[in-house]
């Protein structure tokens, strides 16, 4: 892999130039916003859009409330596995950053010491939208369209081959779909114990009127009108 780096005549290198290149042409204020978006903001979003997901599912309720708050659950979950996953391959791969190898990118965040291959950025956006797609399509198209966002982010901002990007997308992937069904059967049963619980029952669905708890008992209402209508039998 470091091979790749150090020859600029790769389709890999060439497209980083390229990608980055759009850095050297766009205004200053427009590569701060890149900055901060690839760096904060499209995380920042993806967990939002979770959130947003979980609400949504919660205030549906259903019998399926339950199994679809554990698909949401398992999405930063999976995230944080891809990243724990990703530090031995980061460290048998030891690619290092691209700057360090190619002159004249645009490095438009600087301290960044550690190996590039793959992007940890790219692949917590990728296992978060892959896995909010396998809970709610909807939600999770928009949360895939997001880290592929994040991947064009890095590449612009210098900090990363599209390889790493493309190795981060793979990596999430893997682990949302694959430790998917282990996540479900692990994460289902402990969301249906939460709720039927007093405290935590609002996590997985809201609270309507219809509920059992706050249906009023008409049985009161019944007998008082069965005795009016027996005391006008009996006063005909």
């Amino acid at each position: 892999m470091a091979g790749l780096a150090e020859s600029g005549s790769n389709p890999d290198v060439d497209l980083l130039y390229d990608i980055n290149g759009l850095a050297k042409d766009a205004p200053h204020w427009f590569d701060r916003v890149m900055e901060y978006v690839g760096e904060y903001g499209l995380l920042l979003a993806m967990v939002l859009l979770v959130v947003w997901c979980w609400w949504s599912v919660r205030r549906r309720g259903g019998e399926s409330a339950a199994s679809s708050v554990a698909a949401l659950v398992w999405a930063p979950l999976a995230a944080a596995l891809a990243v724990l996953v990703n530090v031995p391959i980061r460290g048998f791969v030891r690619r290092p950053r691209p700057f360090l190898d190619h002159q004249g990118l645009d490095v438009l965040v600087s301290g960044k010491t550690d190996f590039s291959f793959v992007s940890d950025h790219a692949t917590i956006t990728m296992a978060m939208g892959v896995a909010l797609f396998v809970a709610n399509r909807r939600f999770g198209l928009v949360g895939i369209a997001l880290a592929l966002l994040e991947g064009f982010c890095r590449v612009y901002m210098g900090v990363h081959y599209p390889t790493d990007v493309v190795g981060g997308f793979a990596l999430g992937t893997a682990v949302a779909l694959l430790l998917s069904p282990l996540a479900m059967l692990l994460l289902t049963p402990l969301l249906r114990a939460v709720e039927c619980s007093a405290w935590g029952g609002w996590l997985v669905r809201a609270r309507r009127a219809t509920d059992p708890e706050e249906t009023p008992v008409p049985g009161p209402r019944t007998n008082g009108k069965r005795a009016q209508a027996e005391e006008r039998d009996l006063a005909a």
